[in-house]
């Protein structure tokens, strides 16, 4: 099919270009290319030079105390990092104030039930239950000076924000809890927080929570519910110990003259008061004993409000802006987006809690914020494209969508391909880089720049330095080296764990962030390594997986794949899980047949997708030592549930480490060194 008929199909508007264009390419040449490499050349022959100058992306070079050189946004108003947007604005109390003014009591939070419309509560209505179950809390014993930690356990949904706001009302501190973390997990933030009460959506999370606090000397004196439970719960909670409520009735429990009462003496929080503990992990040991270490990091409100500044500085949202609220409320990212629409009065609606429901709730919500990971798009695909209704048509934009989907999981978000041209003009992709350490991000890329494989610039509330990284040859001389993070949305460090506290931020106040990034010519910041999880081979060689699962994720038949090595080892291994959904078209092409198991076990298969991965690895210049030698193909995904990836869906290395040991050390049996 030649490339005018395919876009004749598609009714591409730039038809009579495309047309003009390649009437220039010998008849043969174009049959040749394909009609796919025809469009691609006439749209990067024809598109105009995305780069600019630093400057217009919002980098600037700045002398820090030393004489240090750091890199900074050109969007700050002054020589000081951006600590808050609006003046009555500076703790997220004030913000969810601010939105009640702005919004004149309009929608807030909304739910919905299945095949329901949205119900929306007014920003008034949710301030008052926020007000009462904060009074609640009080009323059990809690105080911003004593017992001030509240868990958190439960999906996204109203209540979720109702029960965080009323943490915020009274100077209480939120600790949120989830389920993919296993009890052992759950006990360990209950202990180190002395979490008194927690508030759980539904009775499964309540039993969860009585499995690990079942020994004596736990914390939990009190579960506060928000969904229906029965008397068997509250008999066994009683033979530990501890009090289950009805969210309803702690909210109207508390006797009028106490409320009344405390109101009169509340003060609310400042910004630098604790606002909340979000747990994390990470590892420590040698590089072939590994362990998993528990760390709470802490948040100040000041945190969280200079980095809800930063990105309303880049986004610049309105009062009528729609947030689908779907990423985990656990996590930083999705708070401070929330926290950039509550500030401006704006609606969140939260979807019904099952994500194969999301294109529903997406479609009746009808959303402007849209926060969204890879693997959601492939689902967005029919309802946010239309039908295809044509073969052709259906083959053109799945291939689209797998060439975007694998530029996402490389780490790619851009805005100048010719897919974006002319299938994903409705998306507009912002990439940025963070963690929880800075509270959610630390660089974005700016408005109009869909240059493809960097993080964006530094954020206009701290600065960004790269440092030596001499055993991986990264040198600062060279614009390459440890990202580390300086400005008020770095963390005051882990609770009750001044070691790892020490680890993290330097003497100077700098974050290691762990992440090997390098500055781009038009000054923005890439990310190219990771430094915590190298390791060293057994003739000596430094090795840093995560780049090399980069390069071979870039194979249209690899949707998922871990690399290990080991001091004990000369040679790499890898754990691959093929793509369901390509690997039988890739496989037909070489002429191989069969169920996606059958590939799976298929021996001609493995060793076809292995020589497809070592030549990526030479085109992207890996040395010898840093190929895999072999690999194994494995028909399950990595997932959050099977317990090999974070609920940020990155790699948890030491649990891929143990899940499949049998399987590497046969690996190493059967390779000739």
């Amino acid at each position: 099919m030649q490339a005018q008929e395919v876009l004749r199909q598609l009714r591409i508007p730039e038809l009579d270009d495309v047309r003009q264009y390649v009437r220039g390419f010998p008849t043969n040449a174009l049959m040749g290319m394909g009609a796919f490499a025809a469009i691609t050349t006439y749209w990067f022959a024809t598109r105009p030079k995305a780069l600019k100058p630093p400057c217009d992306l919002g980098m600037q070079s700045v002398e820090m105390p030393g004489g240090e050189r750091a890199r900074r946004s050109v969007l700050n108003d002054s020589d000081e990092h951006m600590t808050h947007y609006y003046n009555d604005a500076r703790t997220i109390y004030e913000v969810f104030q601010r939105g009640l003014r702005v919004s004149i009591n309009g929608p807030c939070l909304g739910s919905r039930k299945p095949n329901q419309p949205y119900e929306w509560q007014t920003y008034q209505e949710v301030s008052d239950r926020a007000e009462n179950l904060g009074s609640a809390l009080l009323h059990k014993g809690h105080s911003h000076t004593g017992d001030k930690f509240i868990g958190i356990f439960s999906q996204n949904r109203p209540e979720w924000t109702i029960s965080e706001l009323a943490c915020y009302t009274y100077s209480l501190v939120a600790v949120p809890l989830y389920d993919t973390l296993g009890t052992e997990a759950i006990g360990y933030i209950i202990d180190r927080a002395t979490i008194a009460t927690v508030i759980c959506d539904v009775p499964e999370k309540a039993r969860m929570i009585l499995d690990c606090v079942g020994e004596k000397g736990r914390t939990v004196k009190t579960i506060v519910l928000m969904e229906e439970f029965d008397s068997d719960l509250v008999t066994r909670a009683k033979e530990s110990g501890i009090e289950i409520l009805s969210l309803q009735e702690f909210e109207v429990r508390i006797p009028h003259s106490f409320l009344s009462g405390f109101q009169k003496g509340c003060s609310p929080p400042k910004p630098e008061d604790l606002a909340l503990i979000c747990f994390t992990s990470g590892t420590t040991g040698n590089h072939w004993a590994l362990t998993t270490f528990r760390i709470c990091a802490m948040l100040t409100h000041g945190n969280v409000i200079c980095n809800t500044a930063a990105f309303i500085k880049i986004t610049q949202p309105s009062t009528k802006d729609v947030l689908i609220s779907f990423l985990p409320l656990a996590h930083m990212f999705e708070r401070v987006v929330e926290g950039v629409i509550l500030i401006h009065g704006a609606r969140i609606g939260y979807f019904q809690g099952d994500i194969r429901l999301l294109m529903d709730d997406l479609k009746t919500l009808q959303p402007t914020v849209f926060p969204v990971v890879p693997r959601l798009l492939n689902r967005m695909f029919d309802k946010v494209f239309g039908q295809a209704n044509t073969p052709l048509k259906r083959w053109l934009l799945d291939f689209a969508f797998r060439r975007k989907e694998a530029e996402l999981k490389s780490g790619v978000v851009r805005k100048d391909s010719m897919w974006d041209k002319l299938i994903f003009k409705k998306v507009q992709f912002y990439e940025g880089y963070g963690q929880t350490e800075c509270t959610a991000g630390c660089s974005m890329s700016m408005p109009g720049d869909w240059t493809a494989g960097h993080v964006g610039p530094p954020l206009p509330c701290n600065a960004i330095k790269l440092v030596d990284v001499a055993e991986m040859n990264y040198l600062a001389a060279n614009g390459e080296g440890e990202v580390c993070v300086k400005g008020p949305n770095v963390f005051q460090g882990y609770l009750k764990d001044p070691e790892k506290t020490a680890e993290a931020i330097d003497k100077d106040g700098w974050l290691h962030t762990g992440d090997i990034g390098k500055w781009l010519p038009n000054g923005t910041l890439k990310i190219v390594d990771r430094k915590k999880h190298i390791f060293k081979l057994a003739q000596g060689e430094y090795i840093a997986p995560e780049k090399i699962e980069t390069v071979y994720n870039r194979s249209d038949p690899v949707a998922q794949i871990f690399v290990h090595g080991d001091s004990l080892q000369a040679c790499l291994v890898g754990i691959v899980v093929p793509d369901p959904d390509f690997l039988p078209i890739w496989a037909k092409k070489k002429g191989i047949e069969g169920s996606y198991s059958e590939l799976c076990n298929n021996k001609d298969v493995k060793k076809a997708i292995l020589e497809d991965i070592l030549n990526l690895g030479k085109q992207a210049g890996l040395k010898s030592f840093e190929q895999v030698r072999d690999i194994v193909l494995h028909p399950e995904m990595f997932s959050v549930q099977n317990g090999l990836l974070t609920p940020t869906l990155k790699a948890k290395r030491a649990e891929l480490r143990s899940h499949f040991r049998e399987q590497i050390d046969e690996l190493y049996a059967g390779i000739k060194v």
